[in-house]
């Protein structure tokens, strides 16, 4: 169900006008391609719509492995350095004299200097998780210098550089391929799968949906497709398409997102979406951009041409009566959809539609007894031991709401006590772009109330961890995650695993590690310390392992040391490891 302004095409302006400008594209001759001795390839562009986010640079492969020389792009100086277990892991900030930032994430080590003085700020705050902003001209740089060695740290699955080119002032993040500031081979138009289309309709004066039609698309010759549906293809008095495409590279196995789409209604363009930049607090619209559902449910890209009221990005320089197609009784319009990628490779989809009789049309039915929710508007609704407050913005669209209840289920999970009846509110496949307030009450013995969480029952029907504290006979939690909704305790306290044993000889080794993992909120903390002193621990929270590595400064050798590790989980479960090594 869609938000949008149904009025004639006239009564609409390009969006372009109405919206401020991009960020200017630097001079791709001021950069260098900055990892050394790989192959120049990528496993993800710009862009590319994932969970509530665009990706916001480009994934440059490193030839699986770790290590390869991770290269200054241009002059400047690193003006912020992060170590995190989640994100971008080790990550290296750098300003150019040019106006721009380029970031380098999920670095495995930094240039010398550079760690030397990580080192000593994590045992300064006693922090494994650091965000540091060294004073300027601290740490110059040099393009094509080493100022890092490529790792795989932080939210990642498998070694790479991730890499951004950033207008310093907004921290707009740019399509460095479309720019051309990142080339790698690339002949391979876009791969167009499938058309949707949804027809429109207002109740009570919001924009409704029918459910949608899909039609498989099949090649022709080149780029060149057409649609496996009747010819032409009956359509509503008023309705918009989703694209379901995908993108290749050359010498690669991974798929890509599209640059640029445009929808043309008998020879003229009436709608075109262009990924050359956004701005870090918009990029949840890509739940808008696309269509959710269907992109949830895709291994492709399910770019939607035509654009909600609730849609502030400014990636439409074309857009008419927002995309939507008007089509009265008989008449025959000629569309042509054309998918970009961002090396200039085109497809292009060209199709007839005819407009339906109006006893075909889709007619929204007024239902009394269900409350459809405006975006625009808060929305709260108390029932039985459930609370629910929508803010006005946080839906993109209006929905109708829905609300059930569901006797306590038997776990899957034995090792969590279920506390509550399950709610269902709304859908899984309902986006939010700002946080619901969700309270759940129920009576829970006081020994577990400490380790009492809202869990949601996922896809696969697993409970997984959203959060909140037990406090006054409930939990309250603001959440963008709604759909099946329960209160759970879970007291099974994180696992810690030595991969060395008790008075073990290190003296030889680098360093030491534990295998660590949660049965249901994951790690909320983890400490080391050594002799009683607290030390650095490192976190890869994919391969579940902290490891420390040793430094002679700070740690004799020959001499057998005590080490205490502790970790706690979100849910307030801690374990402890206690044993000796020899270093």
């Amino acid at each position: 169900m869609l938000r949008f302004l149904i009025r004639s095409a006239a009564a609409l302006p390009l969006l372009a006008a109405m919206l401020p400008a991009a960020a200017q594209t630097p001079d791709p001759a001021y950069y260098i391609y900055p990892v050394g001795g790989a192959v120049k390839a990528l496993s993800a562009n710009f862009g590319e719509m994932r969970p509530n986010h665009f990706h916001s640079g480009v994934d440059i492969k490193t030839d699986g492995v770790t290590g390869k020389p991770v290269l200054a792009a241009a002059d400047g100086e690193v003006v912020r350095i992060l170590v995190s277990p989640s994100g971008y892991g080790r990550a290296l900030y750098v300003a150019h004299p040019n106006g721009t930032t380029t970031v380098y994430g999920h670095l495995s080590q930094f240039r010398d200097d550079i760690e030397t003085y990580v080192r000593e700020e994590r045992y300064r705050q006693r922090r494994n998780r650091v965000d540091l902003y060294p004073a300027r001209g601290r740490f110059p740089v040099r393009q094509g210098e080493r100022i890092a060695l490529s790792g795989n740290t932080g939210q990642s699955f498998g070694p790479h550089l991730h890499f951004e080119v950033r207008d310093t002032p907004t921290q707009r993040t740019l399509n460095t391929v479309a720019a051309g500031i990142i080339r790698v081979p690339d002949d391979i138009a876009p791969l167009l799968v499938r058309l949707h289309y949804f027809e429109v309709d207002t109740l009570g004066g919001l924009p409704v949906a029918a459910p949608g039609r899909s039609f498989p698309i099949r090649r022709t010759s080149g780029g060149d497709y057409r649609l496996d549906a009747p010819d032409p293809l009956p359509v509503g008095r008023l309705g918009y398409f989703v694209l379901e495409a995908t993108d290749r590279k050359n010498d690669v196995n991974n798929t890509f997102g599209l640059y640029r789409v445009t929808l043309e209604a008998d020879g003229e363009p009436v709608f075109q979406y262009r990924m050359d930049g956004y701005a870090f607090d918009e990029t949840r619209y890509c739940n808008v951009v696309a269509s959710y559902p269907l992109q949830i449910a895709s291994r492709n890209e399910a770019i939607r041409l035509a654009v909600p009221e609730s849609n502030r990005l400014d990636c439409y320089p074309i857009l008419r009566n927002r995309g939507l197609i008007a089509c009265s009784a008989g008449e025959r319009r000629q569309l042509r959809v054309v998918a970009e990628d961002d090396s200039g490779n085109r497809s292009s989809l060209t199709f007839a539609v005819t407009g339906s009789d109006d006893q075909k049309a889709f007619h929204a039915d007024a239902d009394t007894l269900v409350r459809i929710i405006d975006p625009s508007k808060r929305f709260a609704d108390l029932h039985d031991d459930l609370c629910v407050t929508i803010p006005a913005g946080a839906l993109y669209e209006p929905v109708r709401y829905e609300m059930t209840r569901h006797a306590r289920p038997a776990p899957r999970d034995t090792t969590l006590t279920v506390l509550s009846s399950v709610y269902r509110v709304l859908s899984r496949e309902t986006p939010l772009h700002e946080p619901a307030e969700v309270t759940v009450r129920a009576f829970v013995p006081r020994d577990l109330q400490p380790h009492a969480a809202l869990a949601t029952i996922n896809g696969k029907g697993r409970l997984s961890y959203l959060g909140g504290a037990y406090r006054s006979g409930g939990i309250t939690l603001r959440t963008r995650t709604l759909g099946y909704l329960l209160m759970v305790a879970d007291t099974v306290p994180p696992r810690l695993e030595p991969r060395f044993g008790d008075g073990a000889d290190l003296s030889r080794a680098r360093g030491f590690s534990l295998a660590i993992d949660d049965n249901f909120s994951g790690i909320a903390s983890v400490r080391a310390e050594i002799d009683g002193r607290w030390a650095i621990l490192d976190r890869d929270p994919i391969r579940g392992i902290v490891t420390h590595t040793f430094d002679d400064r700070d740690l004799p050798t020959g001499e057998l040391h005590r080490l205490r590790v502790t970790a706690a989980d979100r849910c307030g479960n801690t374990a402890s490891w206690e044993g000796t090594f020899l270093r």
